[in-house]
């Protein structure tokens, strides 16, 4: 009584037929976006954790440190994975590698790391 049968239009020309130019014209905005994370946020990112590596195997006796959680000393031992930190005379303490934020070679003038900042 109220069934009407439905019936499906023809496809209007090329660009709605899904050919490769339509399916290009899709893809193309998340490409463009895509390209445009890599070199704002990724490419910078990458580029930042290669620097801080390689300054953290550089770090050798004698150099000024400055770990993650603020205490600053200079380098008594160098492990693979750690380092021995002399924070005053009588005191030294180990931290990972991995936490080392600054490290100031033996020699530097320590105004150095501040003009960073």
């Amino acid at each position: 009584m109220f069934s009407t049968p439905a019936y499906a239009q023809a496809a209007a020309g090329g660009a709605a037929s899904g050919g490769i130019g339509y399916m290009l014209m899709q893809i193309l905005p998340l490409l463009a976006l895509f390209l445009i994370f890599w070199f704002l946020i990724i490419r910078p990112q990458q580029q930042k954790l290669k620097q801080h590596r390689a300054m953290v195997d550089a770090v050798k006796k004698g150099d000024e440190v400055v770990t993650g959680g603020g205490l600053i000393g200079k380098v008594s031992k160098v492990t693979d994975t750690e380092v021995e930190i002399e924070l005053a005379p009588t005191v030294k303490v180990r931290a990972l590698k991995g936490t080392l934020s600054s490290v100031t070679p033996r020699g530097a003038p320590a105004a150095a790391n501040d003009a960073k900042g």
